[in-house]
């Protein structure tokens, strides 16, 4: 991580200067986040600033994609209304989007069962072919088999995990045929810090930072990374577009992500950097749904 500072006093100032109609409003640093850090903005906007090197990047497709897709999905989004640009105060790319309201899954897990026929829906208008021009993502829509050594070290470091069974499921995900079908939009990193939550339910998906196009395998690993135990039934009969094959690779990659959910657990619990507490009991318990 190449970390761009800023603090409330600079980002004050690039508001002044490039948006003055927003620079009276509330300033609240939001905690999470690696790629960017995240600035409440009054009750109903945010503001994203890049931390790494390709985060402006990432920031720039935000704002050129995420509208069109929020205008036909069913659930609340981050939608970017102004794009901050680089100005000598600070020399890189930032984004002011809408603000969603609720409480993060690692803080408030999904318990309503029916979030399972809502995340289906959600992710079946996100789940269109994308056009020719639309980004890939190497590492996150890698094939499963490149992820063996991955998957094998992860596995080490977590022996209370029961491997055999761990080992059973994820050979099945990566003999599975591949998609072979077009590309489709993806979310990318549908996890418990990435979706909020109101009274049980599942309230609206945010961080778009990894939208791509590719195997919604990538994606459908939500029902058991977010929803309440038994709910992946229900959501693969709402879903309706994946065949077995698709069902089993996101399956495998679901464990992948339980496992670095507890990696990340971990890392918080030891006072490491990067760690985040609230992710262990969130990995924990999608490692039992996976393995059920």
């Amino acid at each position: 991580m190449s970390d761009f500072a800023i603090d409330e006093r600079l980002l004050r100032d690039l508001l002044e200067e490039q948006h003055p109609d927003l620079a009276g409003l509330e300033l609240k640093a939001v905690d999470g986040g690696w790629t960017n850090q995240m600035w409440r903005l009054g009750p109903d906007l945010a503001v994203r600033v890049p931390r790494t090197e390709d985060a402006p990047e990432l920031l720039e497709r935000e704002h050129r994609r995420l509208p069109g897709l929020a205008s036909r999905l069913p659930l609340p989004i981050p939608v970017p209304t102004r794009l901050g640009r680089p100005s000598e105060p600070f020399p890189h790319t930032w984004l002011v989007t809408t603000w969603v309201h609720g409480t993060p899954a690692d803080l408030a897990p999904i318990t309503d069962p029916a979030s399972a026929a809502v995340l289906a829906e959600f992710l079946t208008a996100l789940h269109v072919e994308g056009p020719a021009d639309a980004p890939a993502n190497d590492r996150r829509g890698a094939p499963l088999h490149t992820m063996d050594e991955h998957f094998e070290q992860a596995l080490e470091r977590h022996p209370d995990v029961d491997a055999d069974r761990a080992r059973a499921v994820w050979r099945t995900a990566v003999e599975a045929p591949r998609h072979d079908g077009p590309g489709v939009w993806l979310h990318g990193d549908l996890h418990p810090a990435n979706v909020v939550v109101e009274d049980g339910g599942l309230a609206g998906v945010i961080d778009f930072g990894e939208l791509f196009v590719g195997d919604p395998a990538v994606d459908l690993a939500a029902a058991w990374i977010l929803l309440p135990d038994g709910a992946d039934v229900a959501f693969f009969s709402a879903y309706k577009a994946a065949d077995e094959a698709t069902v089993l690779r996101a399956r495998g990659l679901a464990l992948v992500k339980a496992l670095v959910l507890l990696d990340i657990g971990v890392a918080g619990e030891r006072g490491w950097a990067g760690g985040k507490p609230t992710w262990k009991p969130a990995g924990e318990a999608a490692i039992v749904r996976v393995l059920r």
